[in-house]
């Protein structure tokens, strides 16, 4: 099967990139490790072929995985492995996805997961790979886009500032689809910069440098799962703190290039190893990345730089305790943290209500005398 290679991108060079074709592609699969021992498989692929703003034709399946669906996936995708017993193997889809991208440039939304699974799987199938020219949207909206206009380059977010059409629901058409407006967006912008050609476009998105490239270590052994990831320095010290939905997936793009950002590429070339912490989900590591970042304060964090901006609530140190609102709590047992105080407070009075912690305010010494309005399980001795 003839395939577009590196080699024959060198004819892209005259063609505009209103003229060019694409294939937007998007996978799920069992997990997060394209290969190696114990590798993860493919559970549905969606591909949309577009050019000049036109859809082109679209390709989209489910896929036997040959093997059960972790119910963490189960409840991120909505496919279960009932729904893919009857569905094709890889053998038979992965051949017919390649005719349909052949002579295109792949693009997905980080490129390197959906690539690399592509890749992995033409290769245990003992199929020649094609090395298709590819383009990644995570890369190309880190270079185009401010982080005041994009602070996140998910495809939800980006999908929303773009307006797309389709939303995406981490079902692989839907998110193909919602792909393909994004990458109309970011091209429209990078055109009002003199970027007309695909090997111009190219030579816009950022380069990984040899650090980069060296540190791809680090990411090895981490799961793809949601939490919080540390990234330590030579003295052990925390550079930086960040969460992910996919830790394994977020970690790698720090060696790719992928974020353009010169601190970014300074603190990986310092960093020694990368911590992480595995979360149940998005709002856990949402809560300990605060509390990390208002510990450590790491410097290549912006955030760490205000990490006194949030509210947090603890229970006073006095005789008959009650909660109350703070910047700093000095106990580790503190509840939060809070955007805003008004939340903050909200959340404070729930809880008194529900545990008949007093809240009145006088500070009461252990032989004091105080009637309250209700009773309660630390109560004034009234």
């Amino acid at each position: 099967m003839s395939q577009l290679s590196f080699a024959d991108v060198e004819p892209l060079a005259d063609i505009a990139l209103a003229d060019t074709t694409f294939v937007v592609v998007d996978l799920e699969t069992t997990g997060g490790r394209a290969a190696g021992d114990g590798h993860d498989a493919i559970t549905e692929i969606g591909a949309v072929k577009v050019r000049g703003g036109v859809v082109l034709g679209e390709l989209a399946t489910l896929v036997d995985p040959g093997r059960a669906i972790p119910p963490q996936i189960v409840a991120l995708t909505g496919i279960t492995s009932a729904m893919v017993h009857d569905a094709p193997r890889i053998d038979s889809v992965l051949p017919a996805f390649l005719e349909f991208a052949r002579g295109a440039v792949l693009v997905a939304h980080n490129a390197g997961f959906d690539i690399g699974f592509l890749r992995a799987a033409a290769e245990r199938l003992g199929l020649t790979w094609p090395r298709p020219p590819v383009l990644c949207t995570v890369r190309l909206a880190r270079r185009v886009l401010t982080r005041d206009e994009a602070p996140s380059v998910r495809l939800a977010a980006l999908a929303q500032l773009f307006g797309a059409a389709t939303t995406p629901t981490h079902r692989a058409l839907d998110d193909a689809r919602a792909t393909v407006d994004v990458l109309h967006g970011l091209i429209e912008r990078v055109g009002n910069q003199g970027v007309r050609t695909y090997p111009e476009l190219r030579s816009y998105l950022p380069d990984k440098t040899a650090p980069q490239r060296r540190k791809r270590h680090l990411a090895a052994g981490i799961p793809g799962r949601p939490g919080v990831y540390l990234f330590r320095g030579p003295g052990d010290e925390v550079l930086y703190v960040g969460t992910a939905v996919d830790l394994h997936r977020r970690v790698s793009q720090y060696f790719t290039g992928a974020d353009p950002r010169t601190r970014m590429k300074e603190m990986v070339a310092l960093a020694t190893r990368v911590d992480h912490v595995e979360c149940a989900h998005e709002l856990e590591a949402g809560v300990r990345e605060l509390r990390l970042l208002a510990a450590h304060a790491p410097p290549y964090n912006r955030r760490s730089r205000f990490p006194r901006r949030h509210w947090w609530i603890v229970l006073t140190e006095e005789a008959f305790p009650r909660f109350s609102v703070v910047r700093a709590p000095r106990s580790a047992r503190a509840l939060g943290p809070f955007g805003a105080r008004a939340d903050a407070v909200a959340a404070a009075q729930i809880l008194a209500r529900g545990t008949g912690v007093r809240t009145c305010t006088a500070r009461l010494s252990r032989t004091a005398r105080h009637a309250c309005d209700h009773h309660e399980l630390a109560p004034c001795p009234a």
